[in-house]
């Protein structure tokens, strides 16, 4: 496991740029197919994105590193990551169609706390009374949304349950991310590809009827495979808890996007639980903002004075 002091430049500009397609150019994408179904948009993620994938690796790489998949623990590793993904997916897909954008941004501004929580639980990561307070803060935030709107905020839980599971296995599975992303939609490919051609036979597929559709839902492969790309190279380089922090600019920049371009309305009660989640990742940032200077001065005084 990466330690703050052998992080990469490299793991952040990874993640960075995952975080940042995710936020902004994402949404926008989603929004300008909103009129096609959510399966279908699904589908055809999957397929382009397999295509892709499979171009990179054939012309890149190689294949070589898929011989990693021959473990069944990596592959039954695999196959979780890629259910778990799919979900993940959808169900961003139909939020962003039906108006449910603040919705998503939520999800994954708990995330990060929900990384923390997992992280201490699975991988041994020490929970601070600043992190724990912090995740207490941000479960009163849900609290509030749930009140408020009579019902568990299944949307931005699903998401954010969603994501931080796949985050911590594929931190786990020993294999390139490259490789890794390609046998997960090797996984979802066929299942895909019988949706996307029943949808054809039964006359309510968008795909081949127009060129602007057509073209944008094969650009779904591009959009979807970059920055998943991305994220799981960040993941392997960095430490879970880092990941966790740079992913603020995806939910960021989706609230922003959400207000400001799809203008969907952010009453009292939506100003008071972003506020608590707010609240919680401003905690949890100074904790790993001050534990990482801790370590910093606790390394320099063990070394020898020269």
């Amino acid at each position: 496991m990466p330690n703050a002091s052998a992080e990469p430049a490299s793991g952040y500009a990874y993640g960075i740029a995952a975080y940042s397609i995710w936020g902004l150019v994402l949404p926008l994408y989603m929004k300008a197919l909103a009129h096609v179904p959510s399966m279908e948009v699904m589908a055809q993620r999957v397929l382009w994105s397999w295509v892709l994938t499979l171009g990179i690796l054939a012309f890149g790489t190689g294949l070589a590193g898929l011989r990693a998949a021959r473990s069944p623990r990596v592959f039954g590793t695999l196959v979780l990551t890629a259910l778990l993904i799919s979900v993940n997916w959808g169900v961003y897909v139909w939020a962003i169609a039906t108006g449910h954008g603040l919705d998503a941004a939520l999800g994954y501004y708990i995330n990060p706390l929900i990384n923390v929580v997992m992280a201490a639980v699975f991988l041994r990561e020490r929970l601070t009374r600043l992190q724990t307070i912090a995740v207490g803060i941000a479960a009163a935030g849900v609290i509030v949304l749930t009140i408020e709107s009579g019902g568990l905020p299944w949307v931005s839980l699903a998401l954010a349950l969603s994501f931080a599971s796949y985050g911590l296995l594929r931190k786990t599975v020993k294999i390139g991310a490259t490789e890794g992303f390609f046998l997960e939609v090797t996984i979802l490919f066929l299942p895909a590809l019988a949706m996307a051609i029943w949808l054809v036979r039964a006359g309510g597929g968008h795909f081949g009827v127009g060129t602007t559709e057509t073209a944008l839902l094969v650009g779904t492969g591009v959009v979807t495979a970059v920055p998943m790309i991305l994220f799981s190279a960040a993941a392997r380089l960095l430490r879970y808890t880092t990941v966790g922090l740079l992913q603020y600019i995806a939910p960021t920049l989706i609230t922003l996007t959400a207000i400001f371009v799809f203008g969907e309305p952010f009453g009292v009660w939506q100003a008071v639980a972003f506020g608590c989640i707010w609240t919680a990742l401003a905690l949890y940032s100074y904790s790993i903002v001050r534990g990482r200077r801790v370590a910093a001065a606790e390394t320099l005084a063990a070394e020898p004075a020269r």
